[in-house]
């Protein structure tokens, strides 16, 4: 037959923030779409300092700085890549800036994202990449 649990259950709490793991860092669901945020403008900056869109990549650098509460490291570059590439690889990115700006509700940066996007759709369509996006 079966034997009586004799001693109490142990209880695993994962994430509660109550200082049970000191070494592990805890963030909130609205900080870590905030950094994921910030990884996908960083990223979008990047490719748009290589396209050389001087304007586009200040107004990307603001929200970076604003996220990050620091100004982005930058490294502006002529194009390395084929252009066609690097305007899907933007679009790409913006996209997913896009999504998370809706899930944290971030209207100033989802905004920036869907006229990168656009911007970039415009130029995969003048080179005949319609279909590409």
């Amino acid at each position: 037959m079966y034997e009586p649990i004799r001693t109490k259950s142990v209880v695993h709490r994962v994430g509660t923030g109550n200082g049970d793991h000191p070494d592990y860092p805890h963030s909130s669901r609205g900080e870590a779409l905030d950094i994921q945020l910030a990884g996908h403008l960083a990223a979008l900056l990047a490719v748009t300092d290589e396209l050389g869109l001087v304007e586009s990549a200040e107004r990307i650098a603001g929200q970076v700085a604003r996220l990050r509460g620091g100004q982005p490291a930058r490294l502006p570059q002529a194009p390395t890549g084929d252009t066609v590439t690097l305007h899907q690889r933007a679009h790409d990115l913006a996209a997913r800036a896009l999504l998370v700006a809706a899930s944290r509700a971030d209207t100033t940066a989802a905004i920036l994202a869907a006229e990168r996007m656009d911007a970039h759709a415009a130029a995969l369509d003048s080179v005949g990449m319609a279909g590409a996006h």
